[in-house]
């Protein structure tokens, strides 16, 4: 991801997503990837946390949630919800690409908002790939970039194929062992 935010501006950030949430709910977007109880979720470039209960009510108590995200105030506002709705399943990453997560480990990604930030995005999505089950969902939108931009960045390297188009995300399998 671009530099990290400056904290009023991500305080701002925040601010606005909570209207964004009430008018247009996330798990609105979430059935689109059809995440099941167990599934392990790494949401990638997590920023204040948006997603976080809808998918904690997706996975389960089975399940779990990786927040990634640059910003140390969105690990703390991620932490501070797993807290608070005391979800003892949501791990926090904080990195700008790299996750520390084993080969193979992990279900569903979601790559929202954040595909058009990236300072490396081939390293992202190889990354991506690496983490993913050979069945996984790589799920992307990004409202800053056009729909062929965003299929022939994901699919260009042969990392990845488009396997469903919604109405507001575009998701992917992983290709390839």
């Amino acid at each position: 991801m671009d530099k990290a935010e400056s904290n009023l501006g991500f305080k701002l950030m925040a601010f606005t997503y909570r209207f964004r949430d009430f008018f247009q709910p996330r798990m609105d977007i979430l059935k689109e990837v059809e995440i099941k109880p167990g599934d392990h979720v790494l949401d990638y470039g997590c920023g204040p946390g948006s997603y976080i209960i809808p998918l904690a009510g997706l996975v389960g108590k089975e399940g779990t949630i990786y927040a990634l995200d640059i910003h140390p105030q969105a690990i703390q506002m991620v932490q501070n919800i797993a807290s608070k709705k005391q979800l003892k399943n949501v791990e926090t990453i904080y990195s700008d690409c790299k996750n520390g997560l084993p080969d193979n480990s992990i279900d569903v990604v979601l790559l929202y908002d954040v595909f058009h930030d990236l300072n490396n995005p081939n390293e992202v999505l190889e990354e991506l790939h690496r983490v993913l089950k050979p069945n996984g969902i790589l799920s992307v939108s990004d409202h800053h970039m056009k729909e062929n931009e965003i299929v022939s960045k994901i699919v260009n390297r042969g990392l990845f194929g488009l396997v469903k188009k919604g109405e507001r995300t575009y998701n992917f399998t992983r290709k390839g062992q």
